[in-house]
This record gives structure tokens, sequence and C-alpha cells, in this order.
């Protein structure tokens, strides 16, 4: 915020319109919702005052929402998209207790590859 410059228009996010646009086309949605089924069938007159208080109320919490959603957005740091972390690549190494393609290497339950299997009735 301290960056913009006055008389500069603000991002879509940081601005108010688009969080009144969103709230606007929900709120014009559940008003054609309403109205259409509140009334109960094309013989009965359409019910204005249900589709405007379903539309009032779906702009309300859809603003609420919106902006509780765009106030707690952060930024990440710009040291976290360099690849400085831990994991730098995903090739691992056997050595360092990473994942080995022999499966008796890292644990000492595993069977050797030429032991045979028993059989079921076997008892060992």
């Amino acid at each position: 915020m301290a960056q913009r410059k006055p008389g500069e228009p603000r991002e879509l996010r940081t601005s108010v319109k688009g969080p009144l646009m969103f709230s606007a086309f929900w709120a014009v949605l559940a008003f054609f919702a309403v109205l259409i089924f509140a009334s109960g069938g094309s013989s009965r007159t359409p019910r204005f005052d249900l589709a405007l208080t379903g539309a009032g109320i779906a702009f309300i919490v859809t603003l609420v929402i919106a902006a509780m959603l765009s106030m707690s957005h952060k930024e990440n740091a710009d040291h976290l998209g360099k690849g400085s972390g831990v994991n730098l690549s995903s090739k691992r190494s056997s050595g360092h207790g990473g994942y080995s393609a022999r499966p008796e290497a890292g644990r000492p339950d595993a069977q050797a590859p030429d032991a045979p299997d028993s059989a079921p009735g076997d008892s060992r």
C-alpha cells in the first residue's frame, strides 16, 4: 500500500470493485432463484418481497466473506521462491537415510530376494 501513488488505479484484489462485483453477481442470482422458486408456479404472483430479501442477504453474506478473505491474504516472502530450502532436488541418495531401490538395504526384517517364500500350510 505504501508504494501506490495517488490517482493510480488499484489491483482488483486490493480495490473495492472486486468484492462488490462478486457480491452483486450472487445477489442477482439469488434474486432470480428466490423469485422463481418462492412463487410456487406460474399461476401465482411472483414474490418480489422474498426475492429482494434473499438478494440482500446473499449480497451482505458474500461481501463479508470476500472482505474477510481479502484481508487475510498475505504475500509470500521473496526468499521462499528462490529454491533455497531443504529439498533442493527430488533426487534421493541412498547413503543419507534416503530411499533405496533394494528392499533389504534399509530394513533388517526384509527377506533376501533369493529366499523361497513359505507356503500357507508350512509352520516354521
